[in-house]
């Protein structure tokens, strides 16, 4: 996340800096100099950093509603990372009546931001980013019925679909103002209901469900995973394809097939068979999915800073739609109202 303009330029007032205020008086925070709000993810929760005289900057996670802290997602799978050993912001606190969660600062510098800096290598970071991913793959449900977060939820066919259906609503109607016709609905949506049950049917692990550049933090040479509330079993491809074809970096093809051969060296030979066309298909899935997500944010909750993600995303649906004849159909569909999809 990186910084943006003072909390308080919102003006007096702002429910936020109210609560945020509130937290910071509850905890005996007197020695604040300076709140700065975060450019944070698409969700709706805002962050912020509280940076104090004599004491370590914080972050607080400012959520829409109150919440509960002993069923609040992010702590739960917080808590099944730190037992994998996989790297998270440490919880300094939170308050659940004000909706605010107390986080460790890890500083400013995402991945995307590391390799936007250039010259170094990126080879040692995607390194670690593949073998947190190898980690997470290996957990497993307690057992426990029913099961608890993060496996109490499943990338399952009508996920898969709400997914893709998100991409007609809000990338083709909502940003850039298309309405298809009955037919090419429905035709659509034979489609997309084909993708969504294949994918249904992969081996399912634990996935991040959105572990690219942005959501990988750099501190001390050594990565930080963030924004892995949303957690849950899905295919065994998906997270692979958010790092490696991600829509806000470009990555050398030499670097993207060394990570693929180190993640594929550490698979499971049953999970092995036919794995570039299974990563492909998520790679669809995925892609469609983002464009819906840049579409949203920029349409409907007004953050342009997305736009420049779409050609990137466009430039992998590109390639992997025309690799494969299994998406023929859906390229005839497309290519009339989406011109970055034409040869």
């Amino acid at each position: 996340m990186t910084e943006g303009p003072p909390a308080d330029a919102a003006g007096p007032g702002d429910p936020i800096d109210d609560r945020v205020a509130a937290y910071l008086r509850r905890v005996g925070v007197t020695d604040a100099t300076r709140v700065d709000r975060l450019h944070g993810d698409a969700s709706n929760r805002v962050y912020l950093r509280v940076t104090r005289h004599r004491s370590p900057p914080l972050v607080l996670a400012v959520h829409a509603e109150p919440f509960d802290a002993g069923t609040l997602r992010q702590l739960a799978v917080g808590a099944l990372l730190d037992r994998l050993a996989i790297p998270t912001p440490a919880v300094l606190g939170h308050a659940g009546d004000l909706g605010i969660l107390a986080l460790e600062d890890l500083g400013g510098e995402t991945l995307q931001d590391w390799l936007e800096g250039g010259g170094r290598d990126p080879a040692p970071l995607y390194r670690q980013a593949i073998d947190l991913i190898v980690a997470l793959q290996r957990a497993g449900p307690a057992g426990r019925e029913p099961p608890e977060p993060p496996f109490d939820i499943v990338f399952d066919t009508a996920t898969l679909m709400r997914e893709l259906t998100f991409f007609r609503s809000e990338f083709l109607g909502a940003y850039r103002g298309l309405t298809l016709g009955a037919d090419q609905s429905r035709a659509l949506d034979d489609e997309f209901a084909s993708i969504a049950e294949d994918l249904a049917g992969e081996p399912r692990v634990l996935c991040h469900r959105d572990y690219h550049s942005r959501n990988l933090m750099v501190r001390r040479h050594r990565l930080v995973v963030i924004d892995f509330q949303d957690a849950r079993l899905g295919p065994d491809t998906y997270d692979l394809v958010s790092l490696l074809r991600d829509c806000y970096v470009d990555l050398a093809p030499e670097l993207v097939s060394e990570m693929t051969d180190r993640f594929l060296a550490a698979t499971p030979p049953g999970r092995r068979d036919r794995f570039h066309q299974r990563l492909d298909l998520m790679s669809v899935q995925r892609h469609l999915k983002a464009l819906g997500t840049f579409g949203h944010q920029i349409a409907v909750a007004g953050r342009p800073g997305f736009a420049s993600a779409i050609p990137r995303a466009f430039r992998h649906l590109h390639r992997t739609l025309r690799d494969h004849r299994r998406f023929a159909r859906l390229l005839e569909l497309l290519t009339p109202h989406l011109p970055e999809l034409r040869a």
